[in-house]
């Protein structure tokens, strides 16, 4: 009998496997909207934002479609749709608190051991970012290195080495669709200033400052990317269910989020 190797799923893959299964026996017709998030998150016993990393991974399935302002609805089953679900490795929620831990200490190191040359460096960075706000790539690759260039400064290559590593992590389906949702204007915007602070606290050799600074920093991405998701799929007192159809009861079994 051959054996396949058990890999332990994710929670975001675990949550949406239990929609898709709601969707697939007919609880959660096509074209009906799906609990409010909130509702969702205390029915699975697991955060929102874990919720909302699986109703992302249903929508680049092609199960569910997000209307902005309005919630998130089953999709007509088609040739949009794709098998299985999306993993792309850790969530993204995951990432940046992973990356708020890790980076938090490398800039505190960065800040007892940079020298002049590595402020000028990452200095470069912020205008460049600026000046390519609307170039993705480019100002992702500036970003890319701001962040190395940090963990470079405090002379450990192994440092910078693990935050390539983290910053590697963040090119997955998921991830992108994500930043779709939540790369504003206003958030590039803040995001320069975040890095100026970051920057100041280094060249100043404050290392409790350079943590706490990139500690705000990541933070703000992850209650920015909430704020925004709010304002596309706005909480909704009413129920998953198709106008002027009748309501159906949902199963949802509760599980842990460790």
């Amino acid at each position: 009998m051959p054996l396949h190797t058990v890999e332990p799923l994710r929670l975001y893959r675990q949550i949406a496997g239990q929609i898709a299964a709601l969707i697939d026996n007919g609880e959660l017709p096509a074209g009906s909207r799906l609990p409010a998030e909130r509702e969702l998150a205390t029915l699975l016993g697991v955060s929102r934002t874990s919720v909302r990393e699986a109703v992302i991974s249903l929508e680049i399935a092609g199960r569910v479609e997000v209307r902005v302002g309005a919630g998130i609805f089953v999709a007509e089953p088609g040739a949009a749709q794709i098998a299985g679900l999306v993993d792309d490795g850790p969530s993204p929620f995951e990432l940046l608190a992973a990356r708020r831990l890790i980076e938090g200490e490398i800039a505190a190191m960065a800040a007892r051991s940079a020298r002049k040359a590595d402020i000028a460096a990452l200095r470069a960075t912020v205008p460049r970012m600026s000046e390519k706000s609307e170039d993705f790539a480019r100002r992702d690759a500036a970003d890319r290195e701001f962040h190395v260039r940090i963990a470079a400064a405090t002379g450990n290559g192994s440092l910078a080495l693990v935050v390539e590593g983290l910053w590697n992590q963040r090119r997955g389906k998921l991830w992108s669709r994500i930043e779709a949702y939540f790369h504003t204007k206003k958030i590039r915007e803040a995001t320069l200033v975040d890095h100026a602070a970051i920057i100041d606290a280094i060249e100043a050799h404050d290392a409790d400052g350079a943590r706490a600074a990139m500690h705000r920093h990541l933070a703000r991405v992850e209650r920015e990317f909430a704020r925004n998701w709010d304002n596309i799929v706005p909480e909704t007192k009413k129920n998953g269910v198709r106008p002027n159809a009748p309501a159906r009861k949902r199963s949802i079994p509760t599980q842990s989020a460790t």
